[in-house]
């Protein structure tokens, strides 16, 4: 629920960064922090911890599927680099690894006949490893869950006043159609509590939040997001909010026999009535607009896409964009924060600038 005072305030001056309010009437600190964090619009990243594919792979893999590669012709700066840009919503994809060593020797690097360096100093570790194709599209600006949330944390603590950090993670499993390429494993049970285990070793309880927190004493999390149990923005600054965003396959093995999520720290994503329910990926900004501002309204915190596999960026098209700024998703993810000039200008930025906003689906 948001107070018609404070939204009618923060409505007079509609460029008003959020993250950053500059004490001017209607962008106050003390209007802004007294929202729930369900209020605000923000940025992301799409894979966030993607690195380029080297130049001798990528060439070997255009001979293959031009169409297929040219999807994956892309790369993300360091985390790091990401946040100081805005991005308040990060995407990491891994894979399970329990012994350690299991991803050490990419068939991709392997095959290749100019071999570009690779560090693999973390990979022959015990724990789950960051990468969006093993194989094929390996590479990452951070190696394995830990290092990646270890950097986010520690940006965190220098920048504490940030807006809460939004973490979706794909959990990969689908076996990769290539002769010789690595088996991966599946995302059983065991998998699943080492995913908690990994956050809670880096993020102390009062650095996230968490579905028990929303919950609170409210029956179910649908019910308590319903009844607007999201934090304020003073309590959710500087925090982070891991969400699952996988089938019901994974997210009903995760969830197990609870009720909602309890006891559990990811968010997962389900049907907007499940009791689980409060928080829902919706990528399709075009076609999904009228469900997006309805999971919007029953206070599900929903992520979409403003661009996918490099198309908007080829032609320069920013009409999706516009139609996932437009419609009210809280946190709205791009390949684009800056152009990669090759293919066009085109770059994804939040309507009106800064870092945050008074989400448009909020009408005082």
């Amino acid at each position: 629920m948001i107070p018609f005072v404070l939204a009618a305030a923060l409505s007079v001056l509609p460029t008003c960064d959020l993250e950053k309010p500059t004490g001017q009437p209607g962008c106050t600190r003390a209007a802004v922090d007294a929202l729930p964090m369900n209020a605000i619009q923000v940025i992301g990243t799409h894979n966030s911890y993607k690195a380029a594919i080297a130049p001798e792979e990528m060439a070997s893999f255009k001979l293959i599927n031009p169409k297929a590669a040219a999807s994956l012709d892309y790369a993300k700066p360091p985390l790091s680099v990401q946040l100081d840009a805005g991005a308040r919503q990060i995407e990491l994809d891994y894979v399970y690894d329990p012994k350690g060593g299991r991803y050490l020797s990419p068939l991709g690097l392997k095959l290749a006949k100019e071999k570009q360096p690779y560090d693999t100093s973390l990979m022959a570790a015990p724990g789950l490893k960051v990468m969006h194709v093993p194989d094929l599209d390996y590479r990452s600006v951070c190696q394995t869950f830990v290092q990646c949330i270890t950097q986010m944390r520690d940006w965190s603590k220098a920048h504490p006043d940030h807006m809460p950090i939004l973490v979706i993670m794909n959990l990969k499993d689908d076996q990769i159609p290539l002769p010789g390429a690595t088996p991966l494993l599946p995302f059983d049970l065991a998998a699943m509590e080492s995913i908690d285990a990994e956050i809670l070793s880096v993020f102390a309880p009062d650095h996230l939040i968490t579905p028990d927190k929303v919950q609170g004493r409210h029956p179910t999390l649908r019910e308590a997001v319903a009844a607007g149990a999201w934090p304020k923005l003073k309590t959710a600054r500087g925090k982070f909010l891991f969400a699952m965003d996988e089938g019901p396959a994974k997210t009903d093995l995760y969830r197990g026999a609870r009720k909602s999520l309890e006891g559990r720290v990811m968010f997962v994503n389900v049907d907007e009535a499940s009791p689980a329910a409060g928080y829902i990926t919706l990528n399709a900004p075009k076609t999904q607009a009228a469900r997006i501002t309805a999971a919007v309204k029953a206070g599900l915190i929903v992520r979409t896409r403003a661009d996918a596999d490099t198309l908007e960026a080829r032609t320069n098209d920013h009409s999706t964009q516009t139609a996932a700024f437009a419609s009210g998703a809280h946190y709205v993810s791009t390949d684009y924060m800056t152009p990669d000039t090759r293919l066009s200008p085109y770059e994804a930025h939040l309507p009106g600038g800064g870092v945050a906003r008074l989400n448009p689906a909020i009408k005082p």
